[in-house]
């Protein structure tokens, strides 16, 4: 009643008259290096006819005077860079910034975004001293609420993930929020994270401070100036066309925000930045009758679906709902955002949201409810990175809503990844390489964001996956194995089955699965697992990325040969799992692959290097019309036949012994199976079970599917999925990229040490690294962690990201985790390092520091024991059998 009164008063009380212009910087005009740049408010007085002169020529040229674009400016200025332009088609910081909430928190999903947002924190308050521009710090600290249990569990996952990068935190109990924010109704509150070292700002005079900074070390700032396109030659960039002429430069980066995409397509080479408007609302209050200290902490109440925050006395607050509103779908953005229409009707819900958090507001005057739009990218992180395909093109944008949070970290990051070729730090998970073209589609985007945006508050368990934009890329076998039970999941926009869930299970409830404990689909998932291990199981692995490699003379090899670690130079037929190293040594891809012929190579990498791998090829190939490089992804259906009686299978099939005799291990047959000819059988499965790849063109998918199941039924064939092929490859100690392995990860830390040709003369990427660390030794390992005391029936579930503690001293963290049917017990794969040596330096780690060590795995802040290995458990299965066969003949004997 309260919530609806609140409503009705706040409709009639409010008026277009009560629109100012928000949050504008106070700071004055300002005479800097190398030309004059004024605020946005002098500028506004100003006139066209104090703009400053057009430069011909830039080393690189930054689109977009938000805080992204200064914050690009500034980092790159900052190393050293020189030439730098920065063009803004309005005024400075007139964009999104200017109706930022001004939040800084840590309380971000992944790690790296943690990092970014711990760093603008940092930067952003030292800004003042460096500028002299008062940028409005104020060090709130945040509370994090939860409703409820599961909310809770995640707060404290979150808690122990930030404490092992150095960042202050709290579990605390509802009695203390009281203590900290009186506001907060703590009634139906089951717990809260603290985080001190939280803060809030005013954005714009941050956006002016870094302005500021960015020109005293001269850098050209140009307001008023559109970008119209970029001009690309030969795949690189060569200039920049505004409305005021041409700007011949190296470098082009794209921080244009809510116009990243549109200037993406503008030029004659497009370029793909996937990201969609949303309109965001938060309200503002005059200053409450007991005024409230501009430190008190920022609520964060996920569950309510809102935000609050101190501002002038009084609260801003706004949120996530669940039924955003999708803007700009047509591209007709505004030249400098304003606020747009109120819509007091679709706030509602969080203004309620508000009042049950804190009831105290009921007589609180409104000021403002302000409507600005936001950029939401398909899987809520940003785009950060060259773009692939045209060199020197770089994009930050994407903010997903934590544009300020971010902004610091994202501008440092990306200046390091321009200036040295790589950032400091594993950005993987923001690379814009891990989107294609075909996540660039406006209806995709628009569908995605409206579920994106709701996501940034909603509760995500384990293995969730979107539910928009889905059944954009599938295999030709996708509505048999539909009708056949299968749940799919989603990577880079292909359907991939899950699990099979047998007839007479209850689908509704598999589907909406949602806990941090043990999973309805987990004895579906162990059938699969055992039915691999004791019969023959097929999982359709189509998604997988696929090209071919081809040459006249042999210019294939020679490239791989200096691209790949292992060697290539096998006999034909032949497969070699290898890693694509950087200079420093570290995964820039890892795959398989297999000599089709002397100068014809077919390699196979994970799903979501499509991208990735395919730019970072093309990067080191050289200009010669005799190499050829096809993606050949789609023209191949993969079945992964694994246990062991695939080799009965195919034999029935092929006419052809499959026996190890005649198919060795990792080797590659063109053959027939059933009717189909020219099929790619590959004797490797990725889990080290026995079995078959089989790659097929695509016109014979469904043919060979359904001869291999009909053919395989006397043999217990069934389908299965990858939550099973999880399980298997990470009892079997098999790292993945993406998740184990990253541009920092090195073969001699996770025991590869064995695929790199240490003993041919050759020259590859990232030799010399290696074998300056094979002379000093590695600082971390690769290792397993079998959990202890651990029941998996009633205890929470690893997943990934927890701490590793050895001898009670924080080691590392877990990469990956998954139950081992087998040894039935959680099984973590992950990276520990011993304590630093005298001045902070690495200390090479040795295998009798891991062995000798007792080691416990954080899950939300409760430890389990774990056993740690440097080597596969395939050996201790054995151990086990004949432990156990031992205790059934002792048995017998004593009969």
């Amino acid at each position: 009643c309260v919530c609806v009164c609140v409503w009705v008063w706040v409709c009639a009380a409010l008026s277009p008259a009560l629109l100012p212009r928000l949050l504008l910087p106070q700071a004055g005009c300002r005479s800097v290096h190398r030309g004059l740049w004024t605020s946005s408010q002098c500028l506004a007085n100003a006139g066209d006819s104090q703009l400053l002169p057009l430069p011909s020529q830039a080393r690189v040229v930054i689109c977009g005077g938000g805080i992204v674009g200064t914050s690009v400016a500034y980092h790159l200025a900052k190393l050293g860079w020189t030439e730098i332009v920065l063009l803004e088609q309005g005024r400075l910081g007139a964009g999104t910034t200017r109706l930022c909430a001004g939040i800084i928190s840590v309380a971000k999903p992944i790690s790296i975004e943690c990092r970014m947002a711990d760093y603008s924190n940092s930067l952003y308050q030292r800004l003042e001293e460096e500028t002299g521009v008062k940028t409005g710090y104020v060090k709130t600290g945040s509370l994090c609420l939860a409703q409820n249990q599961d909310r809770f569990l995640s707060l404290k996952r979150l808690a122990s993930r930030l404490k092992v990068i150095g960042i202050n935190c709290n579990i605390i109990k509802p009695k203390e929020v009281a203590k900290l924010h009186p506001l907060v109704n703590i009634h139906d509150l089951v717990g809260a994270l603290h985080l001190p070292g939280d803060a809030v700002v005013s954005p714009p005079d941050v956006n002016h401070a870094l302005a500021v900074a960015a020109a005293g070390q001269g850098v050209q700032i140009l307001e008023r100036t559109g970008v119209q396109q970029v001009v690309v030659e030969k795949g690189h960039v060569t200039a920049v066309e505004t409305e005021r002429g041409s700007i011949e430069c190296e470098y082009f980066v794209n921080c244009a925000g809510q116009w990243a995409y549109e200037l993406g397509q503008a030029s004659e080479v497009k370029v793909s930045v996937p990201l969609h408007g949303c309109e965001h609302f938060y309200l503002l209050t005059k200053p409450l009758q007991e005024l409230l200290p501009p430190n008190i902490p920022v609520v964060m109440d996920m569950d309510g679906r809102i935000y609050v925050r101190p501002w002038q006395g009084g609260l801003l607050s706004g949120g996530f709902e669940k039924n955003p509103k999708p803007i700009f779908t047509e591209g007709r953005n505004q030249l400098e955002i304003q606020n747009m229409q109120e819509d007091w009707d679709h706030f509602e819900p969080m203004l309620s949201g508000l009042l049950r958090r804190m009831p105290g507001l009921e007589s609180a005057e409104i000021h403002q409810l302000v409507n600005c739009p936001e950029s939401f990218t398909p899987d809520m992180r940003c785009l950060m990175g060259e773009t692939p395909g045209v060199t020197g093109y770089y994009v930050l944008a994407g903010m997903n809503s934590s544009g300020l949070a971010f902004a610091g970290g994202a501008g440092k990051y990306l200046a390091e990844w321009m200036t040295y070729g790589y950032p400091t730090a594993n950005v993987w998970p923001l690379d814009i390489k891990r989107f294609g073209n075909l996540q660039s589609s406006r209806t995709f985007l628009r569908h995605r964001v409206m579920e994106v945006m709701p996501l940034l508050y909603e509760l995500k368990v384990p293995r969730w996956d979107f539910q928009t934009g889905r059944q954009l890329r599938t295999s030709p076998l996708y509505d048999r194995l539909d009708t056949q039970g299968a749940r799919w999941m989603e990577k880079h926009g292909f359907e991939r089955p899950k699990y099979f869930v047998p007839a007479g299970k209850d689908l509704l409830s598999l589907d909406q699965s949602k806990t941090f404990y043990k999973p309805d689909w987990f004895d579906i998932v162990g059938a699969e697992v055992k039915c691999c291990k004791e019969a023959v199981c097929v999982i359709d692995m189509s998604s997988f990325t696929k090209f071919e490699l081809s040459s006249s003379g042999d210019q294939a090899l020679e490239l791989l040969q200096h691209l790949c670690a292992n060697d290539l130079d096998v006999p034909v037929g032949h497969i070699v799992h290898t890693g694509m190293l950087n200079e420093r040594g570290g995964y820039e891809n890892d795959c398989s692959v297999v000599r089709l012929s002397r100068n014809s190579f077919f390699i196979i990498s994970p799903t979501d290097q499509q991208v990735h791998c395919w730019s970072w090829i093309k990067k080191h190939m050289p200009s010669d019309p005799q190499l050829h490089l096809e993606d050949v992804s789609w023209k191949y259906t993969a079945l992964n036949l694994i246990g062991p009686r695939a080799m009965d299978v195919l034999a029935e099939l092929s006419y052809v012994s499959m026996t190890p005799d005649h198919f060795p291990s990792m080797f590659c047959k063109e053959m027939s199976v059933g009717y189909a000819n020219g099929i790619r059988v590959m004797s490797m499965t990725h889990t080290g079970e026995p079995g078959f790849m089989l790659y097929i063109p695509i016109e014979y998918a469904l043919h060979v599917y359904n001869e291999v199941m009909s053919v395989g039924q006397k043999y217990g064939i069934r389908n299965a999925g990858y939550y099973a092929l999880r399980s298997l490859r990470i009892e079997k100690f098999f790292a993945f990229w993406g998740q184990d392995l990253d541009a920092f990860t090195t073969p001699l830390e996770c025991g590869r040490e064995f695929r790199v040709k240490f003993d041919k003369n050759t020259d590859f990427l990232g030799r010399e690294a290696l074998m300056q660390q094979r002379q000093v030794g590695a600082s971390r390992r690769f290792v397993m962690l079998v959990l202890e005391d651990h029941d998996t029936e009633l205890d929470l579930w690893p997943w990934w990201g927890e701490p590793i503690y050895r001898n009670d001293h924080l080691a590392g963290t877990t990469t990956s985790s998954a139950y081992s049917y087998t040894l039935e017990r959680h099984v973590c794969l992950g990276f520990v390092s011993p304590p630093p040596g005298p001045e902070g330096l690495p200390t090479p780690i040795t295998p009798d520091f891991i062995n000798r060590g007792d080691y416990e795995v954080d899950i939300a802040g409760q430890r389990f024991p774990a056993k740690a290995k440097l080597y596969p458990f395939s050996s201790l299965f054995t151990q086990q059998k004949r432990r156990k066969d031992d205790l059934e003949l002792s048995n017998l004997q004593g009969k």
